[in-house]
């Protein structure tokens, strides 16, 4: 899905007679397509305004690159969350970071600025 307008928040309840079902797990693949092989697997887990990401494994030779990054930026966008945690290992340390999710982040917005400059 590569259309250059603002994610659509995703509903993290969904209520089916009289029984609401809240997505609290999400499994993220990396793949073109449905049911191939992938390159990269990650959870996510959603607690209130936050999500924590972990889990993180990509093939070898394989590594998580920025547009990875900004792609999970855009789905804890689209889950509405406030701050998404993290664990990542760099130099065989392990080190967590947190994040706060802004709906006008830039990075979130395909990479848009806010403001655009035009000749006058």
């Amino acid at each position: 899905m590569n259309d250059q307008s603002p994610p659509a928040a995703l509903s993290r309840y969904v209520q089916i007679d009289k029984w609401i079902f809240e997505v609290k797990t999400i499994r993220a693949i990396r793949v073109d397509d449905f049911g191939k092989p992938y390159s990269a697997i990650a959870n996510f887990t959603l607690n209130g305004n936050n999500a924590y990401i972990d889990g993180l494994l990509t093939k070898q030779d394989e590594s998580f690159t920025r547009e990875d990054y900004l792609t999970f930026m855009k789905m804890t966008q689209q889950l509405e969350v406030k701050s998404a945690n993290f664990d990542r290992f760099k130099q065989e340390k392990r080190i967590s970071d947190s994040i706060k999710i802004t709906p006008n982040n830039a990075s979130m917005n395909n990479n848009k600025p806010l403001l655009k400059l035009v000749k006058g």
